[in-house]
């Protein structure tokens, strides 16, 4: 799970890594994101707190995909892109060359992603027709209805300054190595529960009303109350934030 022969070192810096590969089998990749995420969550008291997947690359005439999976594998694939976007460490993606398929769907699950000049973003396709995954849910999340439906109902490739104007990349460089070293000790320090907590309103605030989002960014203020007052405050405060020892 590092990094081939020959490929700049993306471990130093990290505890756990994972390469990717589109062509092995659905439930394969599953398994090794599992894997990779049940490490980071023994390791979330004593690792670094970062976990770098490296993205495989494949032919831009070489876009179908998954190829001969069914409903249950698709199903714990996308369990396991969850459980990425869901650990308290924080998650680096590098993608070089073609990026589609299941890379595509880890680098919009990821927390910070970086990829080379060269980058093109392509839309996974089976049988000729997009592939409607969580991917699209993602997409257009991230990039807005508008300019989603002008990705997904064209199937345009997305080039790497293209991804960055569109907020989809965070990093673009000639040496992913260096890029990831930096991001591992800049992010690495986020990790923990309140970095999954802030993720989570991250990602809902788009689809959540005002008044139902309230109690719950209300609950997390109440957390940060209570943890910048130490750990003593935390015994006298109610589930509901109330300082028991006023009563």
């Amino acid at each position: 799970m590092s990094a081939r022969p020959g490929e700049p070192d993306l471990t130093d810096s990290c505890d756990l890594t994972l390469r990717v590969d589109h062509k092995a089998p659905l439930a394969e990749l599953a398994a090794s994101l599992h894997a990779l995420c049940d490490r980071a969550e023994e390791d979330s008291q004593r690792g670094t707190g970062v976990v770098v997947i490296r993205l495989g690359t494949i032919s831009p005439d070489d876009r179908s995909w998954p190829v001969d999976a069914e409903t249950q594998q698709v199903n714990r694939w996308e369990k396991a892109v969850r459980r990425l976007e869901r650990l308290t460490a924080v998650s680096v993606v590098v993608a070089e060359s073609t990026c589609g398929g299941p890379a595509l769907d880890l680098l919009l699950a990821s927390d910070y992603r970086i990829v080379t000049p060269d980058v093109r973003l392509l839309l996974p396709v089976s049988g000729g027709r997009l592939w409607p995954g969580m991917g699209v849910h993602r997409l257009v999340n991230q990039v807005g209805a508008a300019a989603g439906r002008r990705l997904l109902m064209w199937g345009a490739e997305i080039t790497a300054q293209r991804a960055q104007q569109m907020d989809l990349v965070d990093e673009i460089t000639t040496v992913p190595s260096e890029a990831v070293r930096s991001a591992a000790l800049l992010l690495g320090r986020a990790a923990g529960r309140d970095l999954a907590v802030l993720r989570q309103l991250i990602l809902e605030a788009p689809t959540t009303a005002y008044e139902d989002a309230l109690g719950v960014h209300l609950a997390a203020c109440d957390r940060e109350i209570r943890r910048r007052r130490g750990p003593d405050a935390a015994d006298r405060h109610g589930p509901n934030g109330a300082d028991q020892g006023a009563y």
